[in-house]
């Protein structure tokens, strides 16, 4: 109830939305660069400018407010001017995976009904394949923009009938006045998850868990005003976790990356003075074991976060060893990427190494934007005693939740089943109020009654000197049910066998956690360095199968 003499009216309350972040750094920091990318550099007065252009012309085209606006794009310019210009054109962003194929971009251009679709040069044939795929099912297809090289023209584009980028944004006005959201939980973006599972679903991001989870993500990297971000997680993915709008919100600097190598990535920290990156275990791994060659000194001490599968304590060493100042969070597609932080406490800092690489790889507690975290029993909804022993499923409640599956009810609602957000990974809860995950929920390895964490099991194998990458599976068994199985890619130049790999792990854990098979192959990753589980396990199916198949011919013998 509200307290005698108080109003709401425009003047004590505006719905949030991250494109605020972008109108105050224009003016606080308009001559300061706000992207570079090779020879290319905008400051924050030019990218509004280009943003507002890019809205306008948008508008011009027919979008109306809620409309979808797909991108098939690399980290480039284009990419972060999309980030503000498609939400101030009152449409909703869909940023989509760099890796999906012509067939998958089809069904997704379908099931969001984008009336646009931004392109890459490098990708054009994929989304044209989608197009032709689209064709034979609706006459309705989005209009198709293609982006060039950066501060390339492509004469050939207005003889082929296709609009360009640059033409696009010449079409603008920049006196276009944004179409703000009138409701601050109206859709800012639609972002199809692309984890380790085969059926993607589209999460709705709201203006205001955008805003929210961007100023989060500022505060959880520790990022001063001006900030120097190199881009090496992919924008398409949770909206870059955020930061396209959070770096804004810092008046930074986004160094845009196209391609991410250990080179690339040295070259650019070293030339433009880099404060703070990020990316999934598998860039950390691409770090460590980067050629001497490629190695450049840092300007100080550089922040990076990671997410995704909890990096093995390992990696983390051998970062900090290099100057990186790591920070492991966790999230999924549906809070808006970042979660919760492993927040370091200085008492940890005198304990063994050991120690503080288990602490740290840990998930550990939930950031500013949101309200609360808890591992549950999934049934009862009753907390899990805090021993670091009893799993339950790890569930969020707050602000930087989604808004919910684009046109998918049914899986929304059970998503949300019992009043919290269910992540469908399994966890245990520490003394000190610390989560740390143990598994997906599917991907736990139940053998003989026993529960065995893969992510455990895979950080004891990667501290193996000659592992490069590894994850682990169940592997269908008659007798013990399954049976963990072990997939693992060598660093080059080096080897091993898989006895070897065997010993090493049951010298480290419980007998019955130890690998029974190991396979020695590259392992199939998600554009945004996830391991496809999924496919593994139709692997370690086929090989269970096999082998139950050889026991009957034996025993028929």
């Amino acid at each position: 109830m509200a307290m005698e003499g108080t109003i709401r009216c425009s003047a004590n309350y505006v719905p949030l939305t991250p494109i605020s972040f972008l109108e105050r750094s224009a003016i606080v920091y308009r001559d300061n660069l706000s992207v570079v990318y090779g020879d290319v550099r905008y400051t924050w007065k030019q990218t509004l400018q280009r943003c507002t252009k890019l809205a306008s012309a948008i508008a011009q085209l027919g979008v109306s407010r809620g409309d979808v606006v797909a991108v098939l794009s690399p980290n480039i310019p284009a990419m972060y001017e999309l980030h503000f210009g498609v939400p101030m054109s009152g449409a909703v962003l869909c940023t989509l995976n760099t890796r999906h194929d012509s067939r998958m971009v089809s069904v997704l251009l379908k099931h969001s009904d984008a009336k646009i679709i931004f392109v890459d040069y490098q990708l054009l044939h994929i989304a044209q394949g989608a197009l032709g795929l689209l064709s034979k099912t609706t006459s309705k297809l989005p209009l198709l923009v293609l982006i060039p090289e950066c501060g390339i023209s492509n004469n050939n584009t207005s003889s082929s009938g296709i609009l360009e980028y640059e033409q696009l944004l010449a079409r603008g006005n920049l006196d276009f006045e944004a179409r703000k959201p009138t409701d601050e939980t109206d859709p800012i973006s639609l972002n199809y998850t692309s984890g380790t599972t085969s059926s993607p679903k589209g999460v709705i991001f709201s203006h205001r868990g955008a805003y929210l989870n961007a100023l989060s993500t500022v505060l959880l990297n520790d990022m001063k005003s001006m900030p120097v971000y190199l881009w090496c997680v992919p924008m398409f993915h949770c909206n870059g976790w955020c930061l396209p709008w959070g770096i804004a919100a810092q008046g930074g600097t986004n160094v845009c990356l196209r391609n991410v190598t250990a080179k690339s990535i040295f070259d650019n920290i070293y030339e433009h003075k880099v404060t703070h990156t990020g990316g999934a275990p598998t860039v950390l791994n691409m770090i460590i074991n980067s050629p001497p060659d490629v190695r450049k000194p840092f300007p100080g001490k550089l922040a990076v976060m990671t997410g995704g599968a909890p990096p093995p304590p390992e990696v983390l060493f051998k970062m900090e060893e290099m100057g990186f100042i790591v920070t492991h969070s966790y999230g999924l597609t549906e809070t808006y990427g970042p979660a919760t932080v492993c927040t370091w406490k200085p008492e940890w800092d005198t304990l063994p190494r050991d120690t503080q690489g288990k602490l740290k790889a840990r998930q550990g507690v939930y950031h500013l934007g949101l309200d609360e975290l808890d591992v549950k029993d999934p049934v009862t909804m009753k907390s899990v005693p805090a021993d670091a022993k009893t799993m339950g499923e790890i569930m969020f409640r707050g602000n930087t939740v989604m808004n919910g599956y684009l046109k998918n009810l049914e899986a929304t609602q059970e998503a949300f089943k019992g009043g919290w957000f269910r992540s469908g990974d399994l966890g245990v809860k520490h003394p000190d109020g610390y989560i740390e995950l143990k598994d997906r929920s599917k991907d736990i390895i139940i053998s003989g009654g026993e529960n065995i964490s893969s992510i455990e099991l895979e950080g004891v194998i990667f501290s193996h000197p000659a592992v490069f990458d590894a994850a682990v599976v169940g592997r269908p068994d008659d007798f013990w049910g399954e049976t963990p199985c072990a997939f693992v890619k060598l660093k080059e130049g080096f080897s091993a066998s898989e006895q070897e790999i065997i010993d090493f792990c049951q010298k480290r854990l419980p007998r019955y956690m130890a690998p029974k098979t190991v396979v020695f192959q590259d392992l199939p990753k998600t554009s945004t360095g996830k391991t496809q589980k999924y496919v593994l396990k139709e692997q370690a199916k086929a090989m269970g199968c096999l082998s139950k198949k050889n026991k009957n011919i034996t025993s028929r013998l």
